[in-house]
């Protein structure tokens, strides 16, 4: 969900790997010359997902690194496919009370931009959690939780598997 720390988790644990930090939403903005939001408002949510879809193809193509996709990512059938044949899915999972406290107040979210963006975010959760639960780990956010913390136990999630830190460090 947005405002659970993909981003500045998912640096911390690139550095703590030793592999590259990959971020979709900024390879979107990158290929399209245009934010998130104004790629939202001109040409609505299907066309950014499906051309999100294609940027992860293609991130999940190079070499190992950390991929951080947007909150919205996982929803779609085919790209939580392409991460689990190609990668491992982790779930920064944090309830509505942290991740509110992170969002709140920011105009960085085209999907909170409405008269009730609380709510808003707690529909968002209560649709997305049951997708969100097919990621391959699922780590919980805690509030005390700094970022280093946070990326100790997705690195811990991530040594269950063999397979997965496999080549890294």
């Amino acid at each position: 969900m947005m405002g659970a720390g993909k981003t500045a988790v998912g640096r911390v644990l690139a550095a703590r790997l030793g592999v590259p930090f990959l971020d979709s939403d900024v390879e979107i903005e990158k290929a399209a010359n245009m934010t998130i939001a104004e790629i939202f408002q001109r040409d609505g949510e299907g066309f950014f997902r499906a051309r999100e879809s294609e940027v992860i193809d293609r991130l999940l193509e190079a070499r190992p690194a950390v991929l951080s996709v947007g909150g919205g990512a996982f929803l779609a059938e085919r790209t939580r496919e392409l991460i689990t044949q190609k990668g491992v899915s982790v779930w920064l999972d944090a309830d509505l009370d942290l991740l509110w406290s992170r969002v709140k107040g920011k105009n960085t979210r085209p999907l909170l931009r409405t008269s009730d963006p609380r709510e808003t975010l707690r529909a968002l959760m209560q649709a997305r959690v049951p997708l969100y639960a097919l990621a391959d780990l699922r780590v919980e956010a805690q509030s005390s939780y700094t970022i280093d913390d946070m990326a100790a136990q997705v690195e811990a999630a991530l040594a269950t598997r063999a397979d997965v830190l496999e080549g890294v460090k």
